[in-house]
């Protein structure tokens, strides 16, 4: 297992993202939150196929941030299940890892 994760959410494409992205990093559960722009999303709910315009959230964080990276996700997130992917990062450059683990640092 590496020490630095991506989560990968999706918000609503009228949801005030940038808010709930400010409260992560204000929070030290990311040190960086990427929102993209608008997209199309098709998938299965319920038995039917639906589609709904939504933003991604491109989470940055630590491994030991996760799991309350996830619990306050599943606080401030207006679905009844929302994504909650995580990726591994295998590496990436020294001065950015030790950024990103000085961010989330619930110390710092």
């Amino acid at each position: 297992m590496t020490e630095f994760a991506i989560v990968l959410t999706t918000f609503p494409a009228g949801a005030d993202v940038e808010a709930t992205a400010r409260r992560l990093v204000e929070e030290r559960l990311a040190a960086c939150v990427n929102v993209l722009g608008p997209m199309r999303s098709v998938y299965e709910w319920k038995g039917e196929v639906e589609a709904a315009d939504e933003r991604q959230l491109v989470i940055k964080t630590s491994r030991a941030r996760v799991a309350d990276l996830q619990r306050r996700l599943v606080e401030l997130h207006p679905y009844e299940v929302p994504e909650f992917l995580v990726v591994g990062i295998e590496t990436g450059s020294e001065p950015y890892l030790a950024w990103l683990a000085s961010a989330v640092r619930l110390d710092g």
